[in-house]
């Protein structure tokens, strides 16, 4: 369960983390915080990270195998960019028209599904 625990503590830590690096632009365009000075939109940005890492350190401690976890660090590295490509992916698809994916973004992703395949090879 511990393993489950942690794709789960993931997944939630990358949809804050997609939120801060890249939810700005969404509501700039919506004209949200069109106006906002840089500082406020980088502040408003790390009150939604400060999620993210809320999520993200206890991933990070409860699976890695140091800490009685399942994991290796390159194993939870490997897990943790390709829970971020997934929901990046999803969130620009969603909510910004305008990107679409390509056969290239397709293999790409092939090529990550081979990373974590590699990863957890003994």
């Amino acid at each position: 369960m511990t393993g489950v625990y942690t794709i789960l503590l993931l997944i939630v830590s990358n949809i804050f983390m997609t939120f801060a690096w890249y939810g700005h632009l969404k509501l700039q365009e919506m004209k949200v915080i069109s106006n906002w000075p840089l500082y406020g939109v980088i502040l408003f940005s790390w009150f939604i990270a400060l999620a993210e890492y809320s999520c993200q350190i206890p991933a990070n401690r409860i699976g890695y195998v140091g800490n009685g976890g399942p994991f290796s660090l390159l194993q939870l590295k490997v897990i943790q960019e390709v829970i971020t490509l997934i929901i990046f992916t999803v969130f620009t698809t969603v909510f910004f028209k305008g990107e679409a994916l390509h056969w290239n973004h397709a293999a790409a992703f092939l090529c990550l599904v081979m990373a974590v395949y590699l990863v957890f090879m003994k």
